[in-house]
């Protein structure tokens, strides 16, 4: 029922910035706000609120976040309010205010759930707490925003990790795990939606249930997930190296329905480099990791993302970087250039490196990796996978677009499909023989109709 309070003005207009974590807390906004009779506008011109849930994480994603506020207030109709949330207000609330003055009301990353206290507000206000990050505890609305078939559980918020580029523990707080009986509840309910690929996210998901001095519980976890007698898939994001053992490793093999998937951060590989940004992992663990995962899991494909320009690196430790992307089989890698936080440990360490040499080795390690994923890629050719088709490509309607286990939604290559013939469905799984590649992307068919059959997550590669 529409709240009469609301004077007709009741539509709003969703912008989620950042990671994923930021899109659950949006959800979580846009599920209060529906549940209080509000209305969600795909159209920012027709909105009478427009919300920006920002991330603060590096200077690229604040200009991002200023640049998309100064958008908002460019559409919208002269009497719409526009309303910040998230990690750039929680750190930067007071350069928002100055640069926008105009906004009607900010909200700290830790007091998303007044959302509607925000809306309603006659006054131009913030609630910007100590509560530097979200996590909902009780019976809290959540509107899941993602395609009907996946979805993100965030499992922890915060971070007990000091790595010294980082200033998520300053924007989100210490870590701070979500009960194993919360999580389930949660995982049951995206189940019960009709949800079959949810996803597990945290700063590090191996750090899950240590604010609790909990041993093993990432573990124990996925044991308990994997009673529940449903097909889905589970697929783990942001598991650090130093959290990856043997009885994790032997959960993740022992029920298909985990995707042999992990995004493993590893920033770079000289022990020195790791030192210095205050990495737990020495190279020589690095590789025993991946050595474990492709020894107990075959099909496993692994995501990392490493960092070049970090102060104080050489030529010489840039290129024992270079070489490890050249030389260790890695499925997908995200670069990254440092970025000089002044929050962070880093930014006070001498040898700050030029930004023509990041740029130059950016550039290099980015030409080393891809290559080595289209040899990868090239190995893919003639197989069939299961894989769910997702939609149209978003360059032409006469193609389509779908995944395989090893792909993850949003930050992964994808299987283009040329040739439609037999997909009656989105959100639904087909044999798709894999016919060639493009860089990142796999090129392929549909060679026969998986409706139900939907239980395994490995890959199961048949020759054709």
């Amino acid at each position: 029922m529409l709240n009469r309070n609301l004077n007709f003005q009741n539509k709003f207009h969703f912008t989620s910035l950042g990671c994923a974590r930021n899109l659950v807390d949006s959800e979580v906004m846009i599920g209060i706000l529906l549940k209080a009779g509000y209305e969600n506008s795909q159209s920012l011109e027709e909105a009478d609120y427009l919300v920006v849930n920002t991330c603060g994480f590096l200077e690229a994603s604040r200009q991002e976040g200023i640049e998309t506020i100064a958008a908002l207030f460019a559409q919208k109709k002269k009497e719409a309010k526009v309303i910040v949330a998230g990690c750039m207000v929680q750190k930067h609330g007071s350069i928002l205010k100055e640069k926008f003055p105009e906004i009607h009301y900010l909200l700290g990353s830790g007091d998303v759930e007044k959302i509607l206290e925000a809306v309603t507000a006659g006054q131009a206000g913030a609630a910007i707490t100590s509560a530097r990050s979200y996590l909902e505890w009780g019976e809290v609305p959540r509107t899941v925003s993602t395609p009907k078939h996946y979805a993100y559980l965030k499992i922890a918020e915060g971070c007990k990790k000091r790595c010294a580029f980082c200033i998520i523990p300053t924007i989100k707080g210490p870590l701070r795990s979500k009960s194993e009986e919360r999580v389930l509840q949660e995982f049951r309910a995206l189940l019960s939606q009709g949800v079959f690929e949810i996803i597990l996210i945290a700063q590090d998901l191996g750090d899950f249930g240590k604010d609790r001095k909990e041993k093993g519980a990432l573990a124990k976890l996925l044991r308990e997930m994997l009673k529940i007698e449903k097909n889905f898939w589970i697929r783990l994001l942001y598991l650090y190296p130093d959290e990856i053992d043997e009885e994790l490793v032997a959960v993740i093999k022992s029920d298909p329905r985990i995707c042999p998937y992990l995004d493993m951060p590893i920033q770079h590989i000289n022990n020195d480099m790791l030192k210095a940004m205050h990495r737990t992992t020495s190279k020589e663990q690095i590789l025993e990791t991946i050595a474990l995962l492709r020894r107990e899991v075959p099909e496993v494909a692994i995501r990392t993302s490493l960092m070049v320009g970090f102060p104080g690196e050489t030529e010489e430790q840039f290129a024992e970087l270079l070489n490890f992307v050249k030389k260790v089989p890695l499925d997908n890698v995200g670069v990254f250039q440092f970025s000089l936080e002044k929050e962070a440990y880093a930014a006070r360490l001498e040898g700050q490196i030029a930004p023509e040499i990041k740029q130059d080795r950016f550039e290099r390690l980015v030409e080393a990796q891809l290559k080595s994923v289209r040899k990868r890629n090239k190995l893919w050719v003639g197989k069939i996978v299961r894989a769910v088709v997702e939609g149209f490509h978003p360059e032409s309607n006469l193609l389509l677009r779908a995944r395989h286990s090893g792909q993850c939604p949003e930050i992964d290559g994808q299987i283009i499909i040329n040739d439609p013939r037999g997909v009656t469905s989105f959100g639904e799984f087909y044999d798709v023989e894999i016919t060639d590649v493009a860089d990142y992307d796999l090129i392929g068919r549909v060679v026969e109709v998986k409706k139900p059959g939907r239980s395994s997550c490995k890959l199961s590669l048949v020759s054709n």
